[in-house]
């Protein structure tokens, strides 16, 4: 992801391309974690789609190395992979809580070693690609799925899940609990203000003469901020209620991107702007866990859990191509200070959150 819209600038994409083509990578979320989260629940089998969810990403690379790099090329071949990647993302969290059943609250201290992964993929390629082209990046993504592919086939499913059900219970009457859409609406709007950070924060700080090294090591910093925060969650959640921890990321999330916005140039501003990583996803991400296991039945938790990742996709979909349109107008600050602006809008719903954690 760090390294991903420089590969694409690299190869000569404009800003609105760049920001079409982010949107293609996580608009299949908005259709394709529903048809996961059918399957996986009728199905019990939710580690069969992670795997072949897995060995199509490593087709998609493949593809991405050898096709020509047009629009009209890599639309097809970035809905395809990102259509398959959903089936991992979603269905692999379902798989986590299944395993910790009554000892969820030890969701971070699993989920930290992704985030320890991220650190160092982005440390070494950050290393890189100060002696490498850029253009090399499809080389090295098909490596990593090759070693996705092979520890997907090691993990069983889940002995506790609930096997083959062929009627799961309906949605609907969970989601009209006023707890549980006014979460989901604060998740959309937390992620349609992440959009340009996710799309955009290189190229951001590469405009402003950033190294890729130094690039990368931001984006460490913020990863390595989420761990600390996986590690400690738990114990965390035990003292403030989930209403009062969600304020709490809402707030320092605006606070991160006014920062970005008015401070690109000084290095020190970024890296606190980076450890409020930890609040803007960990700690939002393991209160959404929490929420989706109570919240959900066992044969509802692939479809939750694809309804949760949905609007991820709606959220960073939607602000990738409207970013990329309002920075060709006004520039980058202007773009981060907006999202700072759409993350304290959703302030307002999180007093429909339970004062208590139920």
């Amino acid at each position: 992801m760090p390294y991903w819209s420089l590969y694409l600038e690299g190869r000569g994409f404009s800003k609105a391309q760049i920001g079409w083509l982010a949107a293609v990578t996580v608009v299949t979320r908005i259709v394709a974690p529903s048809v996961w989260g059918q399957l996986a629940d009728r199905s019990g089998l939710r580690m069969r789609w992670v795997r072949l969810g897995a060995l199509a990403e490593l087709l998609a690379w493949v593809m991405i190395l050898v096709v020509p790099h047009t629009l009209y090329w890599l639309v097809p071949v970035l809905f395809f992979y990102s259509f398959f990647q959903n089936a991992i993302l979603a269905q692999f969290e379902a798989v986590t809580l299944f395993y910790l059943g009554k000892d969820r609250a030890q969701y971070g201290n699993v989920r930290l070693w992704g985030s320890l992964g991220f650190i160092a993929a982005v440390a070494v390629l950050g290393a890189w690609f100060k002696w490498h082209v850029i253009t090399t990046l499809p080389l090295i993504m098909i490596i990593l799925a090759i070693v996705a592919v092979f520890n997907a086939m090691l993990i069983a499913e889940p002995p506790q899940a609930p096997a083959r059900h062929p009627h799961p219970l309906p949605l609907w009457p969970v989601l009209k609990r006023r707890a549980v859409w006014s979460f989901f609406s604060i998740h959309f709007l937390l992620l349609l203000s992440h959009a340009p950070f996710y799309s955009f924060y290189s190229n951001y700080l590469q405009s402003y003469g950033y190294s890729t090294f130094s690039i990368g090591l931001l984006w460490s910093v913020g990863v390595f901020a989420e761990v600390l925060m996986f590690t400690q969650s738990a114990r965390l959640l035990t003292v403030l209620s989930e209403r009062q921890a969600i304020i709490l990321c809402l707030g320092f999330t605006a606070l991160r991107w006014l920062l970005v916005a008015a401070f690109p140039d000084i290095g020190v501003v970024q890296v606190a702007a980076q450890c409020i990583h930890a609040l803007s996803f960990a700690l939002f991400q393991s209160i959404a866990m929490r929420l989706i296991f109570r919240e959900f039945h066992a044969d509802q938790q692939g479809r939750a859990q694809a309804l949760y990742s949905m609007l991820w996709g709606m959220g960073v979909a939607l602000g990738s191509i409207l970013a990329g349109y309002v920075w060709a107008f006004w520039g980058g600050s202007v773009v981060f200070a907006i999202a700072a602006g759409v993350v304290f809008s959703a302030l307002i719903l999180a007093r429909y959150i339970p004062a208590k954690n139920g």
